[in-house]
């Protein structure tokens, strides 16, 4: 191809990608430009706003309200992290050996069917099953367990992990559809090479299957933590936050900073020191990823 006709043919294709970034920039770019710029002041949203520089960074990082609140995201990570990702190993494990063909379709349309589910109605639905006189105390006091039936939602020790299983429960579908799909890559030839050397199922899973998932996992863990830390829906539909600030977590609380209190500084630099532990998290994760990668 000429130069001259290469060039054109060059900046066709910009034509065709101007759209998207430009819609990229207004809709994600320029927020989170306005964010770290609303940060640095004192803004209730309607009136002239006041420079306060690093003052409500240093609110975010010495109130003991908001520490507590993002400790909540890392307590969250545990069960929308750690429970999908180990379950989802454990399931698409046993998936691959035993179901085949039709089976194994069904198991993964049903596993997947949280996903689908919008998160406010699932929300509304663990609720409801949550409750006091809702079906899992009800399965409790059926099975002899009548003892350790209460309201998981409306305890102070209990309603951050009542919150936790929810989530798990929709992120196992996608972990282990995931993980799955890697399962189904690897070269049969490596089991079979590993069962004529003696291998038990275990050693399989620790030498072959776990090596060769470092990227199926990386995705999962990437996915999870992200949910983990930008919990909104299902906070605020199943608990709206509470008991007291029991199961605040980061999202609602600037949501509520925002547009309840009117502290728009204030809720910008706690959404920026969010996307800080999002990148902090996550960045080490993709570089381990990418590190390991199959070639």
């Amino acid at each position: 191809m000429r130069p001259s006709r290469a060039r054109g043919a060059a900046r066709h294709a910009w034509l065709f990608v101007v759209p998207a970034v430009s819609a990229y920039a207004l809709f994600v770019l320029w927020p989170i430009v306005q964010t770290f710029k609303y940060s640095f002041y004192n803004w209730d949203g309607v009136s002239t706003a006041t420079w306060a520089g690093w003052q409500n960074y240093k609110t975010v990082f010495s109130n003991s309200q908001l520490l507590a609140v993002i400790g909540h995201s890392f307590e969250l990570m545990l069960f929308f992290s750690a429970v999908p990702i180990i379950l989802g190993l454990a399931v698409a494990t046993v998936m691959r050996r035993f179901a085949t063909g039709r089976v194994s379709a069904v198991a993964r349309t049903v596993l997947f069917l949280p996903q689908v589910v919008p998160l406010v109605a699932a929300g509304i639905a663990w609720s409801w099953m949550l409750s006091s006189t809702g079906a899992v105390d009800e399965v409790l006091t059926h099975i002899g367990l009548g003892s350790l039936a209460q309201a998981w939602l409306g305890g102070f020790n209990t309603a951050l992990p009542a919150v936790g299983v929810i989530g798990a429960w929709v992120l196992l579908g996608l972990c282990t559809v995931l993980l799955l799909t890697g399962m189904s890559k690897i070269d049969p030839m490596l089991y079979e090479a590993a069962q004529l050397d003696g291998a038990s199922p275990l050693r399989e899973f620790i030498s072959i299957t776990l090596p060769e998932l470092r990227q199926e996992i990386g995705v999962c863990v990437t996915v999870t933590v992200i949910a983990a830390l930008s919990a909104f829906d299902i906070v605020y539909i199943s608990t709206q936050g509470g008991p007291g600030n029991a199961t605040m977590v980061p999202g609602l609380e600037i949501y509520e900073l925002a547009f309840y209190n009117r502290q728009v500084g204030l809720a910008s630099a706690l959404a920026v020191v969010l996307m800080a532990l999002v990148l902090a998290c996550i960045m080490p994760v993709q570089w381990l990823t990418k590190r390991g990668a199959r070639p």
